[in-house]
């Protein structure tokens, strides 16, 4: 292990925690992701219902196990052979539970959550609905400024995860974004969160390690 390189990203994350909490939020930083899954039950009210949005990183921690364990009830669309309909009554599901978990796709230095969907029910959620929010953000996500969060997003993240997805778009085939305006994009609706949404309980942790895409 190199020791500048952890300093550098440990003194990141804690810039990054502190500009977080200075925007509302509720804000942690984590050495590794066993670190972070710990924070994340333990912020988690006994008999919540929980609602878990598409996320890799949210799966990469192995925390849904744990939360089945512990007798919470799991509400998530991410489950094979879902009828359209179902599909999309558990996305509704989602925003009213007690409790969201979800991971952005792009956080800057001075603590903006930057995040694009396709459907857009991961971004509602993280703006009203649950009661809280609590969102897992790997060192890989935080960049920059805005401009960079939004190239992050159409030139890392949306490629990715349309290959992932077998999308038809051309980010899928080249890896970067080529502006597609076709009905198969999963760019479709951008959210900016400058500052702790009003009305919900938002906490953010971050973690020393690569998550998600």
């Amino acid at each position: 292990m190199d020791a500048n390189r952890e300093w550098y990203k440990e003194s990141l994350l804690e810039r990054v925690s502190e500009n977080l909490k200075k925007r509302g939020f509720n804000a942690f930083w984590s050495r590794n992701r066993d670190e972070a899954k710990a924070k994340i039950l333990e912020l988690i009210p006994e008999g919540s219902r929980v609602g878990i949005g598409g996320s890799i990183s949210i799966r990469e921690l192995g925390i849904i196990d744990d939360l089945e364990a512990r007798g919470y009830t799991i509400v998530h669309h991410w489950k094979s052979e879902l009828s359209p309909e179902l599909d999309f009554q558990i996305r509704r599901e989602e925003i009213v539970t007690d409790v969201f978990l979800a991971s952005t796709n792009a956080l800057t230095i001075d603590g903006i959550i930057v995040n694009t969907d396709g459907v857009g029910n991961r971004v509602a959620a993280m703006i009203f609905g649950p009661r809280k929010v609590i969102l897992i953000a790997g060192v890989n996500k935080i960049v920059k400024n805005l401009d960079d969060a939004i190239w992050r997003i159409k030139n890392v993240a949306a490629p990715i995860n349309a290959h992932r997805l077998g999308s038809n778009t051309p980010c899928a085939k080249l890896g970067y974004c080529a502006n597609c305006s076709g009905t198969a994009s999963i760019c479709r609706v951008t959210t900016i969160i400058e500052y702790k949404p009003s009305k919900t309980d938002f906490t953010v942790v971050l973690v020393n390690e690569e998550l998600g895409y």
